[in-house]
């Protein structure tokens, strides 16, 4: 099944459909890592009724792979598929040649063709330098590291001639309400765990809970995500041992560079570049204080970023061992007890996105983060959100609760104490602030309250 409606995928539908109305014929290339929703994307734009043919590539031989395209293209072209093509050129120049109207032409999974045959890039610039296409052609893959190479790297045969370029994103948080039919507190729970990622929230229906869920997909050895982590690092990580390894360290509570390198066994030196292929890929981030410059601080704290890989590195792969005999029930009473603080810290995340770019009580803000570090007169503190105006003359706090009903007043109140003698407020700067919490408070306050159902809107 796939969700009737296409949530939040508008904006780069209209990108696409535009593109392809265009007067001269379009190179267009998608990305995105697996489950993402890139073909189902494709499939909505596709008119087939027109003529445009979804050819999905699989891991055969060259041989094979014309063979099946062609019997592709035989369902636009009668009869296209009798006859034999013994390279990638002479079947899509066949195409061009028996075509009378302009189609499109998706080759999805494109990484396995060019797997089978790598000449088969050199062979499209051929074509695009042309200039003499009838069809509009668009190449896809799952292998974010590959697809880039092939065209944003200056030495590959393609660099230069997309005309679009799109990596798809995963879905914002307020979708899953939508998606699960829930209200926004159950919301923030389940993005926690499936994150943004359209296909999980596919899978996750099929259940009457999120409970049951975790435990059929995740946490049974044969469930269909129980493996995910390691397919996603097959498509895009040389060494998946060492990928892995970082991710279970990172999972398991170890964030600042040193303690992972000393975790690993390795020196600091040798896992940057994984831990920034990683980042590249938007399975882990670099969280810095905030108003720390990236390049110069050295107090970078590296966090899981994708929730599902998240939950899977926290809670399963310590315990496969356990999992594998059927003992899930320990395993249950670990994610029982530690779920709120799990929670907690997609919730902070989720607050800090909705501030960020936003305009509240007339003040647009900029990018927020949290912040840790010594206060003037020596206090160690922590704060969860904070962002500053665009002019740089407002700045704004936040705290995040994801808890029982809170105090909020007496949060207010310590929240404004533990506030007054931070380095980055300069004077002049007006300092306001703002609570997150996930119950309605028990007690009244000025400061502005923002509860899921606040964060989840759109």
């Amino acid at each position: 099944m796939y969700f009737k409606d296409f949530f939040d995928r508008e904006k780069v539908s209209h990108r696409l459909k535009k593109a392809l109305e265009r007067e001269d014929e379009q190179f267009i290339v998608i990305y995105g890592r697996r489950r993402i929703g890139k073909s189902q994307l494709i499939k909505h734009v596709l008119d087939l009724k027109r003529g445009d043919i979804y050819f999905l590539s699989d891991q055969t031989n060259e041989t094979n792979q014309r063979a099946l395209l062609a019997f592709s293209i035989a369902q636009t072209i009668p009869g296209f598929d009798q006859a034999t093509y013994p390279t990638w050129e002479s079947i899509f120049q066949a195409l061009n040649r028996q075509l009378d109207r302009r189609i499109t032409l998706c080759l999805d999974e494109f990484p396995y063709m060019v797997k089978s045959c790598p000449s088969i890039t050199s062979v499209l610039q051929k074509l695009l330098n042309g200039k003499d296409l009838k069809y509009d052609l668009i190449i896809c893959g799952s292998s974010q590291q590959l697809m880039q190479g092939y065209v944003l790297d200056r030495t590959e045969p393609l660099y230069g001639l997309a005309n679009e370029i799109i990596k798809l994103a995963p879905l914002p948080a307020p979708y899953i309400t939508d998606a699960l039919k829930c209200e926004a507190k159950q919301g923030v729970e389940e993005y926690s765990v499936w994150g943004g990622i359209p296909r999980y929230w596919e899978l996750r229906m099929d259940y009457r809970s999120l409970d049951e869920a975790i435990d059929h997909l995740i946490l049974d050895p044969n469930g269909i995500l129980s493996e995910e982590p390691q397919r996603l690092l097959y498509e895009d990580m040389r060494q998946i041992v060492q990928a892995s390894t970082l991710l279970s360290i990172i999972g398991n509570g170890a964030n600042r560079l040193s303690e992972i390198a000393s975790r690993a066994g390795k020196e600091a030196t040798a896992i940057t570049e994984p831990l920034s292929r990683l980042i590249e890929l938007d399975l882990v981030r670099r969280d810095l204080p905030f108003g720390e410059a990236e390049k110069n601080s050295k107090k970078g704290l590296y966090k899981i970023k994708d929730p599902l890989l998240h939950f899977y590195y926290r809670f399963v792969a310590p315990y496969r061992s356990l999992l594998q005999m059927g003992e899930t029930e320990g395993v249950w009473g670990i994610i029982s007890s530690n779920r709120n603080d799990y929670v907690a810290e997609c919730w902070e995340r989720l607050c800090q996105d909705y501030i960020s770019g936003r305009i509240i009580a007339g003040i647009p803000y900029g990018v927020a983060s949290n912040w840790w570090g010594k206060t003037r007169d020596g206090e160690q503190i922590e704060l969860d959100v904070v962002a500053q105006s665009l002019d740089h003359k407002h700045i704004l706090i936040g705290e995040c609760k994801w808890t029982k009903p809170q105090d909020a007043e007496s949060l207010g109140q310590d929240l404004r104490k533990r506030t007054q003698q931070l380095p980055f407020v300069k004077d002049g700067v007006a300092v306001h602030y703002a609570l997150f919490l996930k119950e309605s408070s028990t007690t009244e306050t000025d400061i502005p309250i923002y509860y899921p159902y606040d964060i989840l809107a759109h």
